[in-house]
């Protein structure tokens, strides 16, 4: 049975809230003040750049920032044997790389209005169409026109914490285009 200490022993055994309960209303979430972005209710609350945001004609594309299996953050990225091993690319639905005329291995550019970054296109049926992903952790190694060739998914995710405090690394939009 969840949550059976609590439910038979609440008084020693309380949750790691204020009031000691499952709390449903919570009262430090509502002296934030600030409602539609942080409700005291659990409720949805569309990201910043999503599908309703208003973007979507220009930038389709939902960028995740998942973690390498082959690096611990930025660590080992300059490795050639770790490059080797798992090139650095952007995954793409064969879906989204159809309309696109981007096959496996092609050259591509993930942009949006913060930035541009050159990297592979991997085409893989292991990501939802609408959707790519670039491994975080790459270092930020821009050419003389500004183009990131490194792969760093934060030229392109927006630079502040999401009202609730956590990165925005998983809340941008952008374009992919074969080069």
């Amino acid at each position: 049975m969840a949550f059976r200490q609590q439910i038979t022993s609440p008084e020693k055994h309380k949750f790691p809230t204020p009031s000691g309960k499952i709390e449903i209303y919570c009262e430090r979430i509502a002296a934030y003040n600030r409602p539609a972005e942080l409700p005291p209710v659990p409720q949805y609350v569309a990201g910043w750049e999503d599908a309703e945001a208003g973007l979507s004609s220009e930038y389709p594309l939902q960028l995740i920032t998942t973690h390498s299996r082959k690096r611990i953050h930025s660590q080992l990225h300059t490795s050639q044997w770790h490059r080797n091993m798992e090139p650095h690319a952007v995954w793409i639905n064969p879906v989204d790389a159809a309309a696109r005329n981007i096959s496996d291995g092609d050259t591509v550019e993930v942009f949006n209005r913060r930035g541009t970054v050159r990297i592979v296109g991997r085409v893989t049926e292991r990501i939802m169409p609408g959707v790519v992903s670039i491994y975080e952790g790459a270092w930020y190694e821009p050419d003389t026109s500004g183009v990131d060739r490194g792969g760093c998914a934060n030229t392109l995710t927006r630079d502040e914490h999401s009202p609730g405090g956590a990165f925005c690394s998983n809340t941008t939009l952008v374009q992919v285009v074969n080069r």
